[in-house]
């Protein structure tokens, strides 16, 4: 069959790596992806929020299965399009998105089936949403209502540092995803990542992971769009994950159909574990990134049959077919990152890294020019390694790194630590 993936990051890599691994990818195109994807399938430059120029460009190209990547294109509807112009799509509709694309709307779901979340409130202006951070006191999170690029979320230690995020949000230092803020309870506990696929009525659990946001060693400074990851969670225990199944995921399924927009594709619960129950913490309409990297190391070939399933609605009888392994991502990123970097340097030592299935360097923010491979973004390498233990993945990972020559990057040394 001939396979679309939209997207151009790490995780639209990973899932390119293990849909080109299944027998039935007879054509794998990624729309616009990187140098790294560039090396395993055709790349084609066309807007992907644009949903008529990704219908004709499948028409043209006579695509039987398209996978949506970003969470973007899921917003815009582009999903909701290629399914009426008949053509199989792994991701939600815009509908159904909005678990992603607004936290408030979330919030509604959750007190409508009963999942359990952090207290909260929803404000239009800053005046009343500063009043409620001072009648509530810190730490408490602010959170753009929106999508940002996953950096609308700050945890705030100090009233002060809500009072600005919230002056922020206002301000417009999140385009349109501040026009509505909502404003949690800090939750405690440990938190960790529960993907599962729905064809919208059936769900089916596919794996665990962890992944460290914060730039600095020991999870320490500003927040991040993951500086790496691993799987599984230890966190998660079986119980735990089949009390967020029965009292968040699936009530959140049913009263998504009961509104007459079910949700189909992966639903990515962040949930946070305190006393051996988990809460919902978010929820994302697509693969994470970091994670993804390390579900799809330890899925494989499978991950294709899986989606494809999910996207035509028969999930009753798919199972996953799960290795007793484990997989560890080390992200390394641009000097300067989460804040202002520079593009353009060359990375050396590439040709050296194993490629095999225990051993993957997935690009994010790389292109090619001159014959070399060039940073092209803020998180740049993700470096991911699979052995029978996570202490095994992690010193395949960092054995991987150690054949790099990038002086103008960097990665943290302590991934795993947690769980280690």
């Amino acid at each position: 069959m001939n396979i679309l993936i939209l997207g151009s990051g790490g995780r639209e890599h990973a899932l390119a790596w293990a849909v080109k691994q299944n027998p039935k990818c007879d054509r794998l195109i990624v729309a616009p992806g990187n140098a790294g994807i560039a090396q395993l399938a055709e790349v084609a430059a066309f807007d992907i929020l644009d949903s008529a120029a990704v219908v004709g460009f499948c028409e043209e190209n006579a695509i039987d299965f398209v996978i949506v990547g970003p969470e973007a294109p899921l917003a815009a509807g582009v999903a909701d399009a290629t399914r009426a112009a008949g053509i199989v799509t792994f991701g939600p509709s815009a509908a159904a998105a909005r678990l992603e694309a607004s936290k408030g709307f979330t919030k509604e779901i959750c007190d409508a089936c009963g999942a359990p979340t952090a207290g909260y409130a929803r404000f239009s202006a800053a005046a009343a949403a500063k009043a409620h951070v001072r009648t509530q006191g810190a730490p408490i999170v602010v959170k753009a209502d929106g999508l940002a690029a996953g950096k609308g979320v700050i945890v705030a230690m100090t009233e002060a540092e809500a009072l600005a995020a919230i002056d922020d949000m206002f301000g417009g230092e999140f385009g349109a995803a501040g026009a509505e803020v909502v404003i949690e309870e800090f939750m405690t506990g440990e938190e960790a990542s529960f993907f599962v696929l729905t064809d919208g009525a059936h769900a089916l659990p596919i794996g665990t992971a962890q992944d460290h946001k914060r730039v600095g060693e020991g999870d320490t400074g500003p927040n991040t769009g993951g500086m790496g990851a691993y799987s599984p969670a230890p966190v998660l225990t079986d119980a735990i994950q089949q009390q967020a199944l029965d009292e968040i995921v699936l009530p959140t399924i049913r009263e998504m159909a009961r509104r007459g927009t079910p949700y189909q594709g992966v639903l990515y619960a962040g949930l946070m574990i305190e006393d051996g129950r988990a809460r919902l913490v978010e929820y994302n309409a697509r693969f994470g990134d970091p994670e993804t990297q390390v579900l799809m190391m330890r899925l494989g070939a499978q991950a294709l049959d899986l989606m494809l399933a999910c996207a035509e609605e028969r999930l009753a009888g798919a199972r996953v077919n799960w290795a007793d392994d484990h997989a560890l991502t080390v992200v390394m990123a641009a000097k300067g990152y989460p804040g202002a970097y520079e593009k353009g340097s060359v990375i050396h030592g590439l040709r050296r890294l194993p490629e095999d299935s225990r051993h993957m360097c997935f690009h994010a923010g790389t292109a090619e020019k001159d014959g070399a491979i060039i940073a092209n973004g803020g998180r740049v390498l993700n470096i991911t390694a699979r052995g029978d233990t996570l202490a095994d993945a992690r010193n395949r990972a960092y054995a991987m790194i150690d054949h790099l020559r990038w002086p103008e990057g960097f990665c943290r040394s302590d991934i795993g630590w947690r769980a280690l």
